[in-house]
């Protein structure tokens, strides 16, 4: 599959109340990694990946996670319901992709050490008989997920803070590529988690 054809969503809409209840200050997203906040991490990498395209949804601090992200060539959406979970937003993400993407990989503004490297590799294990790329780190599902354009109607009804793991549960079509990356499992949640990357 070429890469012309396959785009990327970043979630970054979520309010970290993990993080916060942690003792966290402000939003997470916003948080500094190395003198750059993490969502300026993940928002370099997927461009860096040369993928077709690259969708940001907001929600919380949407004003200041677009400020974060000035001088990038991004496409913003708001999702409003952001507060019900993930499943809203990635919703909301892969319902403005455009046409021509057949799939698109799915980054969590959360993980910083995710790089254009990885979501690559998902990108280039896609083929037209998949539904679904799952990184994995010894033997345990990751991300970045790539998600094929063919589950749009299932993606439509997603609610709660599940995002896509429940509509590929059971299917015969998910294909499981194990990396040697651990940063397919390192999210942040706690201000703790962040001190020790």
């Amino acid at each position: 599959m070429a890469r012309t054809e396959i785009g990327t969503i970043i979630l970054a809409a979520g309010a970290g109340a993990r993080f916060r209840a942690a003792g966290g200050a402000g939003s997470k997203l916003l948080a500094l990694y190395q003198g750059k906040s993490l969502v300026r991490h993940v928002a370099e990498a997927a461009l860096s990946a040369g993928l077709a395209g690259v969708i940001v949804v907001t929600g919380h601090e949407d004003g200041a996670i677009r400020g974060e992200l000035t001088g990038l060539p991004l496409t913003f959406v708001v999702n409003e319901d952001y507060a019900s979970g993930m499943g809203s937003s990635l919703r909301v993400g892969f319902s403005v992709r455009p046409a021509q993407w057949k799939a698109a990989v799915i980054l969590l503004g959360d993980m910083p050490l995710v790089d254009a490297g990885l979501i690559g590799q998902v990108a280039d294990a896609y083929t037209d008989d998949t539904t679904a790329v799952v990184p994995t780190y010894e033997g345990v599902r990751g991300n970045p997920v790539l998600l094929s354009a063919r589950l749009a109607p299932e993606i439509a009804h997603l609610s709660g803070d599940m995002g896509a793991r429940q509509i590929l549960r059971g299917r015969n079509d998910v294909r499981d590529m194990p990396v040697t990356s651990a940063a397919a499992r390192l999210d942040i949640d706690t201000p703790e988690a962040l001190k020790q990357l």
